[in-house]
């Protein structure tokens, strides 16, 4: 591993600054590092080594005033998200061989703020699952043991940053593939309030449920990475016209004050590994200072209303369905059927409970500056395991169910972090969820930094892949 690669994003942009490497360096020594850990991990199936080089050098042939923001660190982007002459599949062997010939708005943007994308990370089919494989390029395995799934449906994200392939990364989140892959990987999974990372154009501009967001090795990191995704866009009405400098939220980080916290978010299971870890959180918050308060959300209805609202996103693929239905996994044609069997009466009842638990949500957080959560019910499992089934005697009604502790969340509309914890006794990484009201990213961001700067549970980033 190269002595740079241990570098954080915040500290190689500022040896970009101080001159002391140049962006062409650190293309070749993340190529050479996606080289050697990359045929044990799959966490990035394609390279773009050429595109990566010719913008490198596009950087280092301005002059210091006309240095873009990231100044040209080399980072991944999820193989969700077109970019231009680069293979983009979904995961999808309809799209095996689909090359754009225009980049979305997010890439334009980090590019432009001086992100140099090496490579396209491993998702699942259309991101629909929390592990992380498909037909075209087969699964991503855990660097801390390469038996074990990343999570997802960002995992080849997380992956990539965690093993030191990249210093950032970026990732989308429905109902947990931000935070998921950040809690399996030990790393930090942030998804924003809706409209903070602008997206679009396309064919659902009002969706909330589908955001995208930074995945980075530390809460600095992704405050970094944050500012470069921001900013106002015609096409995205959530889209915000100013946003405050995230960093500054984490040089001035705050210890929150009332911390409500829960254990199992009204009942749901939680695997003792997790609880153990979430007890040893509630004593960092303690150490801290902080008002710590046992209390939630009534989050009843969040298994219904994810159902409907999912389904009801994915029922705009009937076409795909209809003409394509060999080459879907069964995950992708069960979401597709089940929105199509939606009645109006159902949808209306969902939007309906949507809107009693954002107003509940915003309630609850008059009384609270945060409330923490585990991200997930379990630690990393098997990565042949396709989904948890079953948690501690609990039957999983479906492939979703078992993503409750973030996608219940997601419903809120309140911006989310899974930050680094602890490990299981068997060195498996395990994440803490914390949550602030909506719009209130540079809160969260504070109160994580505050957090990780006293857990001495967690460790650091990156790390060569364990067997």
């Amino acid at each position: 591993m190269h002595e740079l690669i241990k570098n954080s994003a915040t500290e190689i942009r500022n040896k970009l600054i101080n001159k002391e490497v140049k962006p062409t360096e650190l293309v070749e020594i993340s190529l050479d590092r996606i080289k050697e850990v990359d045929p044990i991990i799959n966490a990035m199936p394609t390279v773009c080594p050429e595109r990566a080089m010719s913008h490198a050098k596009e950087i280092e042939s301005k002059t210091e005033s006309e240095k873009p923001y990231l100044q040209g660190i080399p980072l991944s982007i999820k193989d969700l998200v077109e970019v231009e002459g680069v293979r983009t599949t979904w995961g999808s062997p309809l799209f095996k061989d689909h090359i754009p010939t225009k980049s979305d708005i997010l890439v334009q943007r980090l590019e432009k703020n001086g992100g140099i994308v090496v490579g396209k990370s491993n998702t699942p089919e259309f991101g629909a699952g929390a592990n992380t494989f498909n037909d075209v390029f087969g699964a991503s395995l855990s660097p801390w043991n390469t038996k074990k799934t990343v999570g997802g449906s960002s995992g080849g994200a997380a992956s990539s940053l965690v093993s030191g392939e990249v210093w950032l990364a970026s990732g989308s989140d429905t109902g947990g593939s931000l935070r998921i892959p950040g809690s399996f990987c030990s790393v930090v999974g942030f998804r924003p309030s809706p409209g903070t990372v602008p997206t679009g154009p396309g064919n659902s501009p009002f969706d909330s449920i589908s955001v995208s967001g930074p995945m980075a090795r530390n809460i600095e990191d992704t405050a970094l990475m944050l500012n470069a995704m921001t900013g106002y866009y015609e096409f995205d009405p959530y889209s915000k016209k100013q946003t405050p400098d995230y960093l500054n939220a984490v040089k001035e980080s705050k210890i929150p004050k009332k911390v409500a916290y829960s254990f199992d978010l009204g009942g749901e299971p939680l695997d003792p590994r997790v609880r153990a870890s979430m007890e040893k959180s509630l004593k960092v918050f303690e150490s801290m200072g902080s008002e710590l308060i046992e209390d939630c959300i009534d989050l009843s209805d969040a298994h219904h209303i994810i159902r409907v609202l999912r389904s009801l996103k994915f029922a705009a693929q009937a076409e795909r369905l209809k003409n394509h239905r060999a080459n879907l996994k069964p995950e992708i044609i069960w979401n597709i059927e089940t929105g199509l069997k939606l009645t109006g009466a159902e949808v209306a009842e969902a939007e309906l409970l949507r809107a009693k638990l954002f107003n509940n949500t915003a309630e609850f957080f008059n009384k609270y500056d945060l409330l923490v959560c585990p991200t997930v019910m379990v630690p990393p499992f098997d990565v042949e395991i396709r989904y948890m089934e079953e948690v501690e005697g609990v039957k999983m009604a479906d492939y979703i169910n078992w993503l409750y502790y973030t996608h219940s969340i997601t419903l809120t509309s309140s911006p989310c972090v899974s930050l680094p914890a602890s490990f299981t006794d068997d060195g498996l990484p395990i994440g803490i969820q914390l949550i602030t009201e909506c719009n209130n990213e540079y809160d969260l961001l504070s109160y994580s930094q505050s957090f990780e700067k006293n857990n001495t549970n967690a460790i650091k980033t990156p790390i060569d892949p364990k067997s």
